[in-house]
């Protein structure tokens, strides 16, 4: 049995540009007898003549295929019974705005897998779109930076950084990157800017993506104990400096006694409380790249912002909210942004958003999709991790038992519904859905 396999056009967002399967990718899997049907896109970065000249028949409408790959969620009117989606669904925390989505597609009778749950044994994410969204919020955030300096009557060579998407390709976006970097090196920064102090909360693809860029800039690194020891008065004003916080230093023990351990931390974060917001005053951007639900504690509050605030603006310039959970660790994202109007300012005295640059507060840039500001590398590099898993998924009988279906493991443990039904790893989401 091989089924049709579907490539979705993207329309939950205007500038939604990536596609989980390439053309060459296409082309490899249709010698190798798998048909597939992709729906026509205007705005794709590959054309359809790319889709077509690779071996897939092309249709204003998804008709023939009954597996479909997409990457962001699908209307709840898309589906169709037994049908089987592969794609980020965004359901497994119980996310209230997609229960409507999760509920059409258990009513339909679909077969839901995804992409965030498809992992290796150590539980490792062996699928995603993170270093590129670390590498986009990172140059994104350093234009926000000079782009907020300049509404403030300050010229720096960040402000000649573009917005990601504006760049013909990440190769050209670094060049810019590393030109800056050089200006800071030979002439530093205007007085009352340096020293630019980073932070990066997480350690994982999204964080290494945004360092990446980072490393660009004539930057040294250092550990969050010596930021606290340092006098930022006294240091060189050509030099960026850049440091990683793990989650020893955004989380404590509520019992004093106690020391910080990972484990536990994970198993009972309940008994912890935020630690960050000593550090926060000596940072000029804050990047958000880790994981975070509800159940953890935020790492910077309205409440915290407000007393920041109360003395005049602080050395904090930007958050590059790279999570992007609203009203989640940063408790100002309000919401994720879209590309073509990327940013807002939180004020924290009235507790208003403004979008754009000007206003009084801290300028946050929390685009949603920010791996379509790269859309050909982020779709090539998905396609590359996604590839070896095509094939089984067009072989497998759905119609069977779940006990019995033949998916290879990472994707049967990503597999949220099946015949629409949810998957023994995923009943929690019942109380969700109800």
């Amino acid at each position: 049995m091989k089924h049709i396999i579907g490539i979705r056009h993207e329309d939950k967002y205007v500038m939604e540009r990536r596609v989980a399967l390439v053309p060459r990718h296409i082309n490899q899997l249709a010698k190798q007898g798998i048909r597939f049907e992709v729906q026509k896109s205007a705005k794709r970065i590959f054309k359809d003549s790319e889709f077509e000249q690779a071996g897939a028949k092309l249709n204003d409408k998804i008709q023939e295929a009954d597996v479909i790959f997409g990457v962001k969620e699908m209307p709840t009117d898309f589906f169709e019974s037994g049908k089987t989606y592969i794609f980020f669904s965004h359901v497994i925390k119980g996310q209230a705005y997609n229960m409507p989505m999760l509920k059409a597609m258990m009513k339909k009778k679909c077969q839901l897998i995804d992409y965030e749950k498809i992992t290796n044994e150590e539980g490792r994410r062996l699928i995603f779109f993170g270093r590129f969204a670390g590498l986009a919020g990172m140059i994104n955030s350093l234009w926000s930076f000079g782009q907020r300096l300049k509404i403030q009557g300050i010229d720096t060579p960040f402000s000649k950084i573009k917005q990601s998407h504006l760049y013909n390709s990440l190769d050209e976006a670094m060049q810019a990157v590393s030109e800056c970097g050089l200006s800071i090196a030979q002439k530093g920064l205007p007085e009352g800017v340096g020293p630019v102090v980073i932070g990066f909360t997480g350690y994982g693809n999204v964080s290494k993506g945004a360092q990446e860029i980072a490393n660009l800039l004539p930057s040294i690194e250092i550990s969050p104990e010596q930021l606290l020891a340092m006098d930022l008065e006294k240091v060189s004003k050509s030099i960026v400096y850049k440091l990683v916080f793990k989650e020893k230093h955004i989380s404590e023990p509520l019992d004093t006694n106690q020391v910080f351990e990972l484990s536990h931390y994970y198993k009972h974060p309940e008994a912890y409380k935020n630690s960050f917001e000593k550090f926060v005053p000596k940072l000029s951007i804050l990047m958000n790249c880790m994981y975070w639900d509800t159940k953890y504690p935020r790492i910077v509050t309205k409440d915290f912002l407000e007393e920041l605030y109360a003395s005049g603006e602080p050395k904090l310039k930007v958050i590059g909210d790279v999570t992007c959970d609203p009203d989640g660790s940063i408790e100002c994202t309000h919401k994720g942004t879209e590309i073509e109007n990327p940013v807002f300012v939180y004020n924290p005295k009235t507790r208003a958003y403004k979008m754009g640059f000007e206003g009084d507060g801290v300028l946050v840039m929390a685009v949603d999709i920010l791996p379509s500001e790269l859309p050909r590398e982020s779709s090539e590099a998905f396609s590359d991790a996604l590839l070896p898993f095509v094939k089984a998924v067009a072989e497998t009988d759905f119609g069977v038992d779940f006990d019995q279906l033949t998916l290879p493991a990472p994707l049967k443990k990503a597999l949220i519904l099946h015949q629409g039904e949810l998957t023994p790893d995923y009943v929690y989401l019942k109380k969700f859905v109800e």
